[in-house]
This record gives structure tokens, sequence and C-alpha cells, in this order.
């Protein structure tokens, strides 16, 4: 089989007799794309990447190297096949919810800005063993959080969109009674009608004096502005690499209330993704050439 595809790396495996063209999501695209059947999307490059699709007429399918794709769902010509990246972030946004958790817990900014000052104080903090960690979103990256909280020995209550009793997993509609018993939430999930302002205002409300807000998923899941009046009074504390609108922009109050941690959407994006992503994508060059079914197809609407 003799096919095109467009890559976003030269140095993933290309199956014989594949041909393949390079664009790495910045600057214009190379000429000529009309026969490309396969398109590997650049990873974080912006809005630029996906508007290409609509101009391969030739597309059968689209691999996306995110774990999200709504918004490449919409863009999708009538019989192209979307597969998404699931799987190839799950170490590094667990690694980064952790490194959140912790630098929220054991008060880690404080210590940095006191360090600046050259302030030798010491203070007891707070800790993540024995916490009650809320886990709303139980799917692969889910999981990888849940594995590096229970070697921290916090005691993790999982929670998906419908209740798994077989997995001991709540459902969504059982937040109301789960949250006055959470000391931290933790929010990994995708930007749907279902999800955004999850966690609104009676739902903060429920949450105890003191309790951590962490959000890797989609900043829209939580209501910006609840949020701002739970975490400006101190009752609650927050720890967010996704916020809505994002990016968070300057001089929103967000970005200087105490005891709030802030990162700039960079959770999925460590050193560990790209030789996975690498391989992910070499592997479905090599079933799409040998007309194997593909891994991680999203399911069509």
């Amino acid at each position: 089989m003799n096919a095109r595809v467009l890559l976003p790396w030269t140095d993933i495996e290309v199956p014989e007799g594949v041909e393949a063209a390079y664009y790495d999501g910045l600057g214009s695209p190379p000429p000529d794309l009309e026969g490309v059947e396969f398109y590997v999307l650049p990873y974080d490059r912006g809005p630029e990447p996906p508007k290409l699709i609509g101009r391969l007429p030739a597309l059968r399918v689209v691999q996306a190297l995110s774990a999200g794709v709504e918004n490449l769902v919409p863009l999708l010509p009538e019989g192209v096949r979307l597969a998404n990246g699931r799987g190839l972030h799950d170490l590094s946004v667990a690694e980064h919810a952790l490194a959140l958790i912790h630098a929220a817990q054991r008060d880690l900014p404080r210590w940095f800005a006191q360090q600046a000052r050259g302030e030798w104080v010491r203070e007891h903090t707070r800790s993540l063993a024995d916490s009650r960690v809320l886990l709303v979103g139980y799917g692969s990256i889910g999981r990888a959080i849940e594995r590096q909280l229970v070697a921290a020995e916090a005691v993790v209550t999982r929670v998906a969109s419908h209740a798994r009793p077989a997995e001991d997993v709540h459902g969504v509609d059982e937040l109301p009674a789960l949250l006055p018993e959470a000391g931290i939430v933790v929010l990994v999930l995708p930007d749907t009608p279902a999800t955004r302002g999850l966690l609104g205002a009676a739902e903060l409300a429920a949450l105890p004096e003191d309790a951590l807000v962490v959000n890797v998923g989609r900043g829209t899941a939580i209501d910006t502005d609840a949020l701002l009046a739970e975490t400006r009074t101190g009752r609650l504390r927050a720890a967010l690499d996704v916020v809505d609108p994002e990016p968070l922009p300057a001089g929103h109050p967000l970005w200087t209330v105490p005891g709030v941690v802030l990162t700039p959407h960079i959770a999925g994006g460590s050193a560990s993704f790209y030789p996975r992503a690498k391989k992910l994508a070499g592997e479905q060059l090599r079933r799409y050439v040998q007309g194997e079914e593909l891994l991680n197809l999203v399911p069509e609407a």
C-alpha cells in the first residue's frame, strides 16, 4: 500500500513505501498536500494545525497526540476517522498533579519566596499522607494519578461520569454527598456540556474549610468566579494547571490570591511524552498500512 502522511517530527518510524511530509505546526505547512491520507497533528501548537484538516482532500485518518479531542470532532470531514493520544500523558499529568498537591500542602510557594528574601523561618505544614482525596475523572490519567496518591498513603475516592460498583467507582451524581468529606478534590475532566461548571458555587461551598481544589483536566469544569470568591476569603485553596478563561488574562485577580498555585497548562508536556508519542504514531502508521484496526479510535457520532 502506498500512502502519503503528514507528521510533526522527522524521527517517527515510517513504514516502507510510505511517503512522509513534515509539519511541526510552526510557520506554513509544506506545499502539495493533496495526497495526504494520514495526518499526525503537531502537539500543543495552537489553533492553526487543526485548521489544516479541512484542506486535505484525500485525508482518511487524523491522529491527535492529546487525550482530549473535543475541539477536533467538529472539524472532521465525513468519513475521516479520529484517534486520540490516550495513554501518552498519563504519567506526565500524574506527576504534575502530585507536584501541585505537594506544592500546596507543603506550602512551597511560601518557602520559595522566603528563599528569595534570604529568610529562615520555620513552620509545620499540611500533608498529603492520610488526606481524603476525591478523584473526579477515573480514566487512564485518573488511574495514573491514583497510583501516586496511594503511594503517598492518601485515601482515594474514585468518581466517574457513571457509577461502576465493581470497581468501587462512584457516579458524579454522588458528589453532593462526597464533597463534604474531601480534603482534596482532583479534577481530570474533558470539556463537555456535562462537565462545564461541575464545581460551581454550591459544590465549592460544600467542601470543608481549607480544602484544596486541583484541576489538571479542563478549566471549564470549575466556575472561576465561584472559586475566586472561596479562595479570596481563604476558606478554600487551589492548585490549577488549567483555568477558564485560558490563558488567564494579565491582571486577573486569580493570579495574586494567596493559597492559589497556578501553572500554564503544562501538565501533559513533560520529557516522557515525546518518545511515547513518536512510538504511538509509528505504530498507528504500521497498522494503517497493513490494514489493521487503529488504536484509540474515537467513536463516531
